[in-house]
């Protein structure tokens, strides 16, 4: 089960003396609740389309890298390693276009997801252009883009609300 449903139970974050909390899922939750049916409903799209969990958990990986969320990269760098994603392919990630750790579908979603992401640059006629019509199906490229969106939206939730991002602590047996 992916972990994403633990983010209804996220920890308050420190707040300077004098300023209101910053924590959107607490301030709004009706909010923050309909973000994660939205998350629930664009994971069920892309099985439906045919797309593998680790594709999922690879799209909101790569973005939570392009925009430093490190909440996201942990839980979702979690959830890949629980889907059977191996540490070596999640290791050189950001550097997937010099590699050829990826299939041309896990390329396709990657490269979607990267546009999605850095919407400003694609806008601008920036982006590198990764064909990626021939890999995956309307389904599968419409599932990805909504995957690709709602983690966009979740790092921002994250990263605005400064949620707390610690190492766990083991005890020594």
């Amino acid at each position: 089960m992916s972990t994403i449903a633990q983010q209804e139970t996220i920890a308050h974050p420190q707040v300077a003396p004098g300023l209101p909390p910053a924590h959107l899922d607490h301030a709004a939750p009706a909010v923050y609740k309909a973000l994660l049916s939205a998350g629930k409903e664009a994971n069920t799209a892309a099985v439906d389309a045919g797309l593998d969990q680790r594709i999922i958990e690879l799209v909101r990986v790569r973005a939570s890298q392009l925009n430093g969320c490190a909440f996201c990269l942990r839980m979702h760098t979690r959830d890949a390693l629980l889907a059977g994603e191996t540490t070596d392919r999640l290791a050189v990630l950001s550097a997937w276009r010099d590699t050829n750790y990826f299939t041309p579908v896990e390329e396709a979603a990657l490269a979607i997801t990267e546009a999605v992401t850095l919407i400003a640059d694609e806008q601008a006629g920036r982006s590198s252009h990764h064909d990626v019509t021939s890999a995956l199906s309307v389904e599968q490229h419409a599932a990805v883009r909504w995957l690709a969106i709602i983690i966009n939206a979740f790092n921002r939730v994250a990263i605005t609300s400064h949620y707390t991002v610690a190492p766990e602590h083991r005890s020594v047996s």
